[in-house]
């Protein structure tokens, strides 16, 4: 299949890329506390679920809108600095698992147009 997910090399890529990516942000002092008290292992299992999807992987998605799902966050102060911050930890975890630069390259875009949803400044997704 042509979807970005199985270029990246489907449910086992994202699972472990959803491992990587959480390692690095729990030990993040800039974000880390934003996860204070979340059952982690749900959390990875409904980001893997929405990564799926994202990617082309799955025909749909049952979860909450990137504005719903991070709203609590953004009363807690969440910004573009926070963005920013996770952002990179994505990218180096699929540098680290060895995701082409520009399949890369398509994801990060992906996850950059959801930047105003995530944030709260965007009504919708």
């Amino acid at each position: 299949m042509d979807t970005l997910f199985h270029k990246i090399g489907g449910d086992d890529a994202v699972k472990a890329l959803v491992e990587l990516f959480y390692s690095k942000i729990m030990v993040d002092s800039r974000i880390n506390y934003f996860f204070s008290g979340v059952d982690m292992a749900t959390l990875k299992r409904h980001q893997a679920a929405f990564v799926a999807f994202a990617l082309g992987g799955r025909p749909d998605y049952t979860g909450r809108t990137m504005k719903h799902a991070h709203a609590r966050l953004v009363e807690l102060g969440l910004n573009d600095t926070h963005f920013n911050a996770v952002a990179e930890h994505l990218e180096s975890s699929m540098q680290e698992l060895g995701v082409s630069e520009n399949n890369a390259f398509q994801v990060m875009a992906l996850i950059e147009s959801q930047r105003e949803f995530v944030l709260g400044r965007e009504t919708g997704s």
